[in-house]
């Protein structure tokens, strides 16, 4: 997809010479992921270990030293609270290892305190998940990419976590609340944290945008912008977080720091970080209230519009140099 010729993003300025080697870049991970991957989830567990090696395999190239951190899960600890999709564990042998992923960049002055820049790898049962989450897992690996050499004040923690999706979502196997859950008993000083969802999907069209009452009362109805999301708690590295995308990108960004109740606010990994304590940050394109494809079979790697998501990439990797020098 591109914007229209009338959209408000027609009037941005053409890519820079960053965004422009970015596209390649990021289409070739969704298209791996979503496409020559496929689905993966526990229910498709040889393309779930491919997708983790993958990421494992692209961090290595860099030059960083990616760590597999793998748990166990007993089929009965499945289940969150979604009852329509608790009979999949059924399908799932007795006990099951899964892995997250991590790899970092030492901080300097402040290297104790740590910036998580995180996405899932996993896709919903019966979807190959390009917007959904191909492209957060892209924009980490590009980020990573950008940013491993910089010589930081804080530490820069890049981390792929598995299964995000139902049934696990929002249970004690889900992979970033076992990954938080382990950062907090570590006594990890974790002042930052990313979540990257669905971030590939922009639309000039009028209407194109939804949101749950009374926020679509304040926000834009054109699906064009992306959105830094956060709860009460993480309000300050919410607004921190959009005025440094603002000052380095003209990409259209808003806002949302308020309660978890509203429906989407805590749709990702950044809820299991705010169990934790941990201010935690997601960014999306708001996923369910734009996206026509969403946790659907026809979520693939061509309806993902490369170019807004260059941009939004580049402007993400500018926001985590701005935090990691804070």
């Amino acid at each position: 997809m591109t914007a229209c010729a009338n959209g408000p993003n027609a009037t941005l300025p053409p890519l820079t010479e960053s965004e422009r080697d970015l596209k390649p870049r990021l289409e070739s991970h969704v298209v791996m992921l979503a496409r020559t991957i496929g689905e993966r989830n526990a229910w498709h567990a040889p393309a779930l270990a491919r997708a983790a090696q993958y990421i494992e395999t692209t961090l290595a190239d860099l030059g960083l030293e990616p760590k597999r951190l793998p748990y166990i899960v007993p089929r009965s600890a499945i289940g969150g609270p979604f009852g329509f999709v608790d009979a999949l564990a059924e399908r799932l042998p007795e006990e099951s290892t899964y892995v997250n992923l991590e790899a970092d960049i030492p901080g300097r002055a402040k290297k104790g305190e740590i910036v998580v820049v995180g996405a899932h790898y996993d896709s919903l049962f019966g979807t190959r998940g390009a917007n959904d989450n191909a492209t957060g897992v892209a924009a980490v690996l590009e980020i990573a990419r950008l940013l491993k050499d910089l010589d930081a004040a804080r530490t820069l923690r890049f981390v792929a976590f598995v299964n995000e999706e139902p049934p696990f979502f929002k249970s004690e196997a889900m992979g970033s609340r076992v990954y938080a859950r382990a950062a907090r008993a570590r006594g990890d000083n974790i002042v930052a944290m990313y979540s990257l969802e669905t971030i590939g999907y922009y639309s000039d069209a009028p209407g194109s945008q939804r949101a749950p009452f009374p926020l679509g009362l304040f926000y834009p109805s054109t699906g064009n912008f992306v959105v830094f999301v956060g709860n009460f708690a993480s309000r300050a590295l919410v607004n921190r977080s959009v005025a440094a995308f603002r000052k380095a990108s003209p990409f259209p960004a808003e806002r949302f720091a308020g309660p978890a109740f509203v429906p989407g606010v805590d749709w990702s990994d950044q809820w299991s970080f705010w169990r934790e304590g941990y201010p935690g940050v997601m960014v999306t394109d708001t996923a369910p209230y734009r996206y026509p494809h969403y946790h659907s079979e026809t979520d693939t790697p061509d309806k993902i519009d490369y170019e807004s998501f260059a941009r939004v990439t580049a402007g993400l990797a500018s926001v985590v140099r701005a935090v990691a020098n804070d």
